[in-house]
């Protein structure tokens, strides 16, 4: 009787030459990757909200960033009320972007940006 190396499968007799055995199951799938989109998405909201507060004069920056900050707090504890502080934050920046240039045309075409 021989004896096989370490690891080997056993062929039971009247296996074909050169089949492959079973697959063997050692320590399973690998863990699926880390969720980090609401914070992520929550670290930008944040960044661009208050950078189109100090930047563009966006009143409602304040209040995005606020919803970021809040959403940054909660990702781990209540992930479903982080992800709608973050929809917030992006409805709130984009808002006040659509006004601010809305504000800006207006004003223009009004003729009280001329000299």
């Amino acid at each position: 009787m021989s004896q096989d190396p370490p690891g080997y499968p056993y062929m039971p007799y009247g296996t074909p030459y050169g089949e492959q055995p079973p697959p063997q199951y050692g320590y399973g799938p690998p863990p699926p990757p880390p969720n980090d989109g609401p914070m992520a998405n929550a670290i930008v909201s944040l960044v661009l909200n208050l950078l189109a507060l100090v930047s563009c004069c966006n009143f409602l920056g304040a209040p995005g960033a606020i919803c970021a900050g809040l959403a940054l707090s909660k990702h781990r504890t209540q992930p479903r009320t982080a992800r709608t502080l973050v929809i917030w934050s992006w409805v709130l920046f984009g808002l006040g972007f659509v006004l601010g240039i809305g504000t800006f045309l207006f004003l223009g075409f009004s003729g009280y940006l001329e000299s």
